[in-house]
């Protein structure tokens, strides 16, 4: 085989450049890709998006398989674009738009169905595909035809018709003057109804606009309590282990029983001894404490001890002829120390 250096620079030079730019468009779509790709993306058209945005969750019988990539208007529609990961769409596939939480975060909901297989480059068509109904958006409408309603002239509607139909038989005048008193008082309390429904308005777009905090708020609730289970666990785990050592403790003192026994004995024999000999040993640390003062008054001065010898000598010597005459040693004899003036 012919070396690199010795073959054309510019057709290597060439390939080069060409693996890099595979190399990085390999990067950049890998999520595409048929073997190492992460997913397959499809597409379906609703009515609305009724909510949904990009990021939110693809469920398959409560179970997420993928999320939401683009939520965009297509002329009188909307497409939706997903990606799914491991899962099989039939050519009978139906998706919904549903409610995920109470403050209203969506998901796309999938069931799977048909027996051929849903190509990735078909759009699911509308007839296919349901959106929710929203609670918020319907209360704001409901706000909205109530302040157009006028209650007066419906007020007026229901006593002409209860007029007109006043020989009618029991049943139906009854009804009819149910209906009457139900208009008198919609018609008295127009104002107060008309204050609840738009305070009800007033709290759900709070809610809308405070959505991404009650969501965090749930959320770290949610560790909290995972936490809070979490430290649950690991005492249940200490108890149980502790619960284990004691066990293994009692049985580790029923196997040594017989020898600790003897031991156990002789220690209280030793006790027993001790506690006999309790006072002698109180009087022997008692008539030790002379003897410890005497010590240290002796070796206290210096590294010396200091003492008097009585009789070394004899008590009387004259050597002279008489007793004032010649050579006298000790002539006061064996006398006890001078003390506090001297010696």
């Amino acid at each position: 085989m012919k070396p690199l250096k010795e073959r054309n620079q510019a057709t290597v030079g060439a390939v080069t450049l060409a693996l890099l730019v595979l190399s990085t468009l390999a990067v950049f779509f890998s999520d595409d890709l048929p073997i190492i790709g992460t997913g397959t993306t499809y597409s379906a058209f609703f009515s609305e998006a009724a909510g949904l945005a990009d990021g939110n969750e693809v469920q398959i019988a409560g179970v997420k398989v993928g999320e939401v990539s683009t939520v965009a208007l297509a002329r009188d529609q909307v497409r939706v674009r997903f990606k799914i990961r491991d899962v099989r769409l039939g050519d009978q596939t139906r998706a919904a738009i549903g409610i995920r939480t109470l403050l209203g975060e969506k998901y796309l909901a999938l069931e799977p169905g048909g027996t051929g297989a849903q190509d990735p480059d078909q759009t699911i068509p509308r007839s296919r595909t349901t959106t929710p109904f929203d609670v918020n958006t319907a209360l704001g409408e409901l706000s909205k035809t109530v302040d157009n309603l006028d209650t007066a002239k419906l007020a007026d509607s229901f006593k002409v018709v209860t007029e007109a139909l006043k020989d009618t038989p029991e049943h139906m005048r009854g009804a009819l003057d149910g209906l009457s008193a139900l208009s008198k008082t919609i018609s008295t309390r127009d104002k107060a109804l008309a204050e609840l429904l738009a305070n009800t308005g007033k709290v759900s777009g709070t809610l809308a606009a405070r959505n991404d905090q009650i969501v965090k708020l749930i959320t770290d609730g949610n560790l909290l309590l995972a936490e809070i289970q979490r430290r649950k666990d690991a005492i249940n785990q200490l108890l149980r282990g502790t619960r284990d050592l004691s066990n293994e403790l009692r049985g580790l003192v029923a196997d040594n029983r017989t020898q600790l026994k003897p031991t156990l004995q002789q220690l209280e024999k030793v006790t027993a001894m001790l506690q006999r000999n309790q006072d002698n040993l109180s009087r022997g640390l008692a008539a030790l404490a002379p003897f410890v003062r005497i010590s240290t008054n002796t070796t206290g001065n210096g590294r010396w001890f200091e003492g008097y010898l009585c009789g070394l000598l004899p008590p009387y010597i004259n050597l002279g002829p008489g007793k004032t005459n010649g050579l006298t040693i000790n002539p006061d004899g064996c006398l006890p120390p001078i003390t506090g003036g001297g010696r």
